[in-house]
């Protein structure tokens, strides 16, 4: 057996693969056999999981993500791991304010949701000149009118993570407790006589494993594609009907000392369909518009099938026309105060997301690919969920079923829709290169 041989190889370390190898380092027999391999240095900052901030909520339209997202937060309150060197949890219970647009039922489906649970602390927030006076004075400006804005409501339970520093450390801890992290590109999959073999980077490092796990996010597609052809897979049976990498538009501002201390308690604003507003982080003092009007980047593989994959300069390049359309959706009608600076920078944030907006968390399908495992199809609301996703991937590992319900949401995906999706607003509806002039 060669040196680079692992029982489990994890490819990817965001929420998915990082969530994996720390439970996996707890439950494992021999954490040294399982290897991670990811594209960034250690620790990873290439995935998206690894931003200053995200979003933690459990105000969800299915009771399912409910009670999935209240024990997150559980973990998120209460881990000794979920935490700094100087005791500082990376959760930030600031709260949120929801607003909706006229004539969407979002809140409410969610309020019922909380109600039947027993866990409803939310309260109206009447879109009237007293609102510009709450919290602050954060929303003194905020355009109410365009789009029209009818309703919202607040709710003190939510509030963000430092993303990067809880996947590091998370990702630490196991490879603390044995797992090995390798630094590769991976470019392509080796098929064996039973399944996939392993793996291969851009620089010809080969990583054999007896159960490969693809924690790919948006790149799953553009990973399996050439197995794909090789195995004959028809179209609508490929990893490309199953997720799609969709991105969203985001700036950061820098903030001096006095906007850092008027801000930093803030909670954050969910702006209708548009996109959110994030408070900043200390180290950092960025204050961070996300806007929620995804796309995609459509590719043909070399047999010809159509799958979405993050350009090359996946984080960096943003046109013009999506630098303007960003300022006028989110940070024109929230802040508008910040929409005549000078940005720190900004970003696109690549996901996978699948028709539902379930995670995909099984074995692949195909009888030649029976050690082949995916955990992908975050969908721009699963981040929430990395202190606890990785025991159900761990699950499915080891042939354990998570439940009906569970195995149900996260099985490959069979064309058809049942109900609405869990983060509707999302699903792209255009090209990114519509954008770019």
């Amino acid at each position: 057996m060669p040196s680079d041989h692992s029982n489990i190889l994890i490819v990817g370390a965001g929420i998915f693969g990082t969530s994996a190898a720390y439970h996996l380092s707890l439950t494992h027999a021999d954490p040294s056999s399982i290897t991670v391999i990811d594209r960034s240095p250690f620790p990873p900052h290439q995935a998206a999981s690894t931003d200053i901030n995200k979003i933690v909520r459990a105000d969800y339209t299915t009771p399912f993500y409910m009670d999935l997202a209240y024990e997150a937060m559980h973990a998120w309150k209460t881990w000794p791991i979920l935490q700094s060197k100087d005791g500082q949890r990376f959760f930030h219970q600031s709260g949120w304010v929801m607003l909706s647009d006229a004539g969407s039922d979002l809140a409410e489906r969610i309020r019922t949701n909380l109600r039947a649970r027993g866990s409803d602390l939310t309260s109206d927030v009447e879109i009237d000149g007293g609102i510009r006076e709450r919290w602050g004075g954060l929303l003194k400006d905020t355009r109410f009118d365009d789009p029209k804005i009818e309703k919202g409501y607040w709710n003190p339970e939510a509030g963000w993570a430092d993303a990067g520093d809880a996947v590091t450390k998370m990702l630490e801890e196991a490879v603390g407790r044995g797992v090995k992290y390798e630094c590769g590109d991976v470019q392509s999959l080796l098929m064996g006589e039973n399944g996939v073999k392993g793996v291969q980077t851009k620089d010809g490092r080969v990583y054999e494993a007896d159960q490969i796990l693809l924690a790919t996010g948006a790149w799953t597609s553009q990973l399996l594609s050439e197995v794909e052809g090789i195995l004959n897979i028809k179209d609508r049976d490929t990893i490309g009907k199953q997720v799609m990498a969709a991105g969203v538009c985001v700036v950061h501002y820098k903030l001096d000392d006095e906007e850092y201390e008027r801000l930093k308690d803030m909670p954050v604003i969910v702006y209708g369909d548009r996109g959110e507003v994030l408070p900043p982080p200390s180290g950092s003092r960025l204050l961070k518009f996300t806007n929620a009007r995804s796309f995609t980047n459509t590719a043909r593989t070399t047999d010809r099938h159509r799958i979405s994959i993050p350009p090359e300069a996946q984080q960096t390049v943003v046109s013009s026309p999506l630098q303007s359309e960003t300022l006028d959706c989110i940070v024109s009608k929230t802040m508008p105060s910040f929409a005549a600076r000078d940005p720190a920078y900004w970003r696109l944030c690549w996901d996978a997301i699948t028709p539902t907006q379930d995670q995909l968390i099984t074995r692949h399908p195909h009888p030649r690919l029976g050690n082949l495992n995916i955990a992908v199809g975050g969908s721009f609301h699963s981040w929430k969920f990395l202190p606890i996703i990785g025991k159900y991937v761990v699950n499915v590992l080891n042939g354990i079923s998570n439940g009906e319900e569970k195995d149900g949401r996260w099985a490959w995906k069979d064309g058809t829709t049942h109900g609405r999706g869990a983060h509707e607003k999302v699903v792209p509806k255009r090209e990114l290169n519509e954008l770019e002039t």
